[in-house]
């Protein structure tokens, strides 16, 4: 779906006379592609006590004597002293909130400000942090002291996200100062989790020790590093401009200071970003083949790792364009996935990705936020024409994509060899969700075998570098904690995931995290009403807005909040998170679900073709199809019961367990079957391991 927009520029022309402009232009050799870009830039030397103001989008020649419009966001970045003003004066006042230019500014320390949106009255604000950890990776330290911090500054748990970091709750103001220097001081960073920059970079969570995965992780780490701020606001506000910067790779280094290109503002503090950062968030995924734990198409950028015969990685395929948030009634704005940018060799990638940014940066729109994610860019341009802009950034032209095999989702759950002899144990989190005591457990384990984790896109947690000795034992501890191998898990609930949501997010339309273990119960009813088999599954995603955290345009049965207690049904994406969902039924309120999912895995059932998900399934059936066999739907077909279990000896028992069943929605029968599954799953899990 591709949208025609103009191409918006945010240049101010300072009044400030002491402010010099310097323009520079974009590749011109003789194998670009003429497109000329003029970068406006401030060279002016950093100083504490002064604004400086960078302008990090061209003019256009037509537009050079008006102020073109910018969004409020886009000036707050201005004046913010490269993203410190306001912010460090309201950390230090009386208020429990930060007025809003801080509000914004928070965001690129990797803060929101946030507040119980179910009390009445006076507002009770804390603030969320989120880690950066490219590729998941959390040092034994780092996880013990988040631990830590959420126990005594937090509500008590700790929160694994969509993008492979940790999500902190509850923090008050007062302390934002202690749990910020406390994260940095023990190996760990929020410095970019959230705001107008590149978020967390992911990569394959498994500590796999083959020549392709530990160059994606390598890949992923010298991004990151490439894109991370550079003028020292994180550490001023926090640790009092103490530094605690780790060594960076000279290639790195290097990457980051070429200006053979234009890419740079020279003399600036921030040589990629400028004062005004990006327009919007901005996000990038590195695999390998086939490894499609990631998302790999939700991406504003897709690095996948290609290697030759023999396993040795020669360069990348680079995928473009993707992301997931839209508005809703708001037609042009949608999810998108990302396209076919182009291959490079391996020693060029972080010049292209940062060709890609500048290109995103200079051109992306300033002046309505909905609309400045790259991949409206792209939509409006065209790949060609986007592609063009970067080569000239790049200084080279691109090499043909190289072809790919099909693509899978790895979850990486349960145990599996690392390569080195040590083991690694992959953990389903129920929505990412540590807390009770499967975080006191969590804790005991890591802390008692010395382990390093690693936090999985589809908000999972790996256990890592464990000896064979060890494994009988904390199979046993985790499975007595409800952390049970996967075998012994609801299928349905091993790829479903849910966002926050209500009660903090401020976005929250609905519920997701509290909502989706109802949800997924009445689901399982349903297969059985149906005939499904228990082993059977399809991906499912929540979210409580439709800006899309939990991925949920590429579920096979996504539900998007669009109203209190109400969503919109998203359907068609595949188990490899390959094809897009689309939207189906609007306003489904959160009682009648069963009237739409009956239906649909009815006829799933009996329809589908061997060996088809249920997102092909809807997709090869068509919308209009499906809707009428909704609005038809009567109930199912009652069949003999294939198996006559007599789980109640006596009439006493049985309605004892059907009061508790009409609490929980179920049948005595579900209920009685749920319970004996999960007894049968704890023993064997213990035993068996």
């Amino acid at each position: 779906m591709a949208t025609s927009f103009g191409t918006a520029t945010s240049t101010v022309i300072p009044a400030d006379s002491k402010i010099r402009l310097q323009s520079f232009t974009g590749l011109k050799s003789s194998h670009s592609i003429a497109f000329t870009t003029n970068l406006r830039g401030f060279p002016v030397p950093f100083s504490a006590h002064s604004i400086i103001r960078a302008v990090s989008t061209p003019v256009k020649p037509e537009t050079t004597t008006t102020v073109p419009k910018r969004s409020k966001v886009e000036i707050f970045k201005e004046q913010s002293n490269f993203i410190r003003y306001p912010l460090n004066e309201e950390i230090l006042t009386d208020t429990p909130n930060i007025n809003e230019a801080a509000t914004q500014l928070i965001k690129f320390h990797g803060s929101y400000q946030q507040y119980n949106r179910e009390e009445r009255g006076t507002r009770s604000y804390s603030f969320m942090l989120r880690t950066k950890n490219p590729g998941g990776k959390v040092p034994n330290r780092l996880y013990l002291t988040m631990d830590d911090l959420a126990d005594q500054f937090g509500i008590g748990t700790l929160r694994l996200t969509t993008r492979q970091t940790f999500q902190l709750h509850g923090v008050l103001k007062k302390n934002l100062k202690t749990v910020m220097s406390t994260i940095i001081r023990n190996m760990g960073s929020t410095l970019g989790a959230c705001g107008d920059l590149n978020r967390n970079v992911l990569a394959p969570a498994a500590p796999l020790l083959t020549k392709e995965y530990l160059f994606a992780q390598e890949t992923a780490d010298n991004i990151a590093a490439l894109l991370t701020p550079q003028s020292g606001f994180y550490y001023d506000v926090w640790v009092d401009g103490e530094r605690f910067m780790t060594s960076e790779p000279p290639e790195v280094v290097q990457a980051r200071n070429d200006n053979s290109h234009g890419t740079n503002f020279p003399d600036s503090p921030e040589p990629i970003y400028g004062t005004q950062f990006l327009p919007r968030k901005f996000k990038i995924a590195v695999t390998v083949p086939t490894d499609n734990s990631v998302d790999i198409l939700t991406n504003d950028i897709g690095v996948v790792v290609i290697s030759d015969k023999n396993g040795e990685p020669q360069g990348f395929n680079i995928y473009v364009g993707g992301g997931m948030g839209r508005t809703h009634r708001l037609e042009t704005t949608f999810p998108r996935l990302g396209e076919p940018l182009g291959y490079v060799p391996k020693g060029d990638i972080l010049y292209a990705i940062k060709a890609i940014v500048a290109t995103q940066r200079d051109h992306g729109r300033r002046d309505d936020r909905k609309y400045s994610r790259m991949k409206y860019l792209i939509s409006s341009w065209g790949i060609e024409k986007f592609r063009s802009a970067v080569e000239q950034y790049y200084g080279k032209k691109f090499e043909p994509f190289h072809e790919l095999p099909e693509w899978e989702f790895k979850s990486y759950l349960g145990w599996h060899e690392q390569g080195d002899g040590a083991l690694f144990c992959g953990l389903h989190v129920d929505n990412g969700r540590i807390g009770g005591k499967m975080k006191k457990t969590l804790r005991e384990v890591i802390e008692k075998y010395n382990l390093n984790v690693r936090i999985t896109p589809n908000q999972n947690l790996i256990l890592c570098d464990i000896r064979s000795a060890w494994r009988h034992p904390i199979t046993t501890v985790l499975a007595q904690a409800g952390l049970l191998h996967p075998r012994y898990v609801d299928p349905l609930n091993l790829t479903a995931m849910a966002c926050p949501a209500f009660p903090l997010c401020p976005l929250a339309i609905t519920e997701a995290e509290r909502g989706i273990p109802d949800i997924l119960k009445r689901i399982r009813a349903v297969f059985e009403k149906v005939g499904l088999k228990y082993s059977e599954s399809v991906v499912i995603r929540i979210t409580g807005c439709p800006n899309g955290c939990a991925r949920p345009y590429m579920a096979e049965l996504g539900l998007v909040g669009d109203g209190p207690n109400s969503y919109q049904i998203w359907l068609g994406g595949t188990p490899n998170q390959t094809q897009l969902a689309r939207s189906f039924m609007n306003k489904v309120k959160v009682q009648d679900l069963e009237k739409v999912f009956e239906p649909l895995f009815y006829y799933w059932k009996r329809k589908r073709q061997p060996k088809e998900s249920f997102g092909a399934f809807t997709t090869r059936m068509g919308f209009e199809k499906l809707q009428e066999l909704v609005d038809k739907w009567e109930g199912p077909v009652q069949t003999p019961a294939r198996y006559n279990l007599k789980v109640f000896a006596d009439k006493e028992t049985y309605e004892a367990v059907d009061e508790l069943a009409k609490m929980q929605n179920k049948s005595a029968h579900q209920l009685a079957i749920e319970v004996i599954r999960n007894f049968v799953a704890a023993q064997q899990n213990g035993k068996s391991e």
